[in-house]
């Protein structure tokens, strides 16, 4: 697939999504959808007992039919059997839903990259669908690198954000970059919370004054 791609992310929670497959890569898309908020229902024509013990999903064990992808926000395919993931991707295309397959890139109207999460802080590793291999091993590389602290970030600074917007003072205005690079990581690193706290808070005091 060489189609450039545009990234996004999406707000699942509540939303009807749909898998089609019932084995163990089935089971992984049901679990990063579930991670996600989603509703879950899976059609295959045996599914897992993994799956049906997985909280709050739904199914149905008999083969995909046409038009079952009508009335889901997002499809995912994991059957390995292309023939099935081409009538999937093209009944997602003629009812204007969004279609993964699985190992089938041709047939996907979206990729799912590799993914690292640390609370809120979500990265993302894509290789277009060309090599998911790659992007699982730099994913790998990369969890070595950016621990739990980094969410810890993400949510102290959040937090002073909304203090600033709830003062009515604006956020633009305020030297974020200059805070983020003032050592307030290693002191969360460090479990200096506090103190790590009170750093930001001087330099976005110094830097809007």
């Amino acid at each position: 697939m060489d189609d450039p791609l545009f990234p996004v992310n999406l707000r699942l929670t509540g939303r009807r999504c749909l898998v089609v497959g019932g084995g163990r890569v089935a089971q992984q898309k049901v679990e990063a959808l579930l991670e996600a908020g989603a509703a879950v229902h899976v059609v295959a024509p045996a599914v897992s007992d993994v799956i049906r013990a997985l909280p709050g999903v739904t199914w149905d064990e008999r083969p995909y039919r046409e038009g079952d992808v009508a009335g889901y926000r997002l499809v995912i395919t994991a059957t390995g059997d292309r023939e099935v993931d081409r009538a999937v991707y093209l009944d997602g295309e003629t009812h204007g839903v969004w279609v993964n397959s699985a190992d089938d890139p041709d047939h996907c109207a979206f990729t799912l990259p590799a993914r690292l999460r640390r609370g809120r802080l979500l990265l993302a590793v894509s290789t277009a669908g060309s090599s998911p291999a790659v992007a699982t091993w730099l994913r790998r590389r990369l969890e070595r690198e950016i621990g739990p602290e980094y969410g810890e970030l993400v949510e102290l600074v959040a937090e002073e954000r909304e203090r600033i917007r709830a003062e009515g003072r604006s956020t633009e205005e305020v030297d974020w970059q200059r805070a983020l690079d003032s050592g307030m990581l290693e002191l969360i690193r460090e479990g200096r919370l506090a103190e790590a706290k009170e750093r930001l808070q001087a330099c976005l005091s110094s830097s809007s004054a």
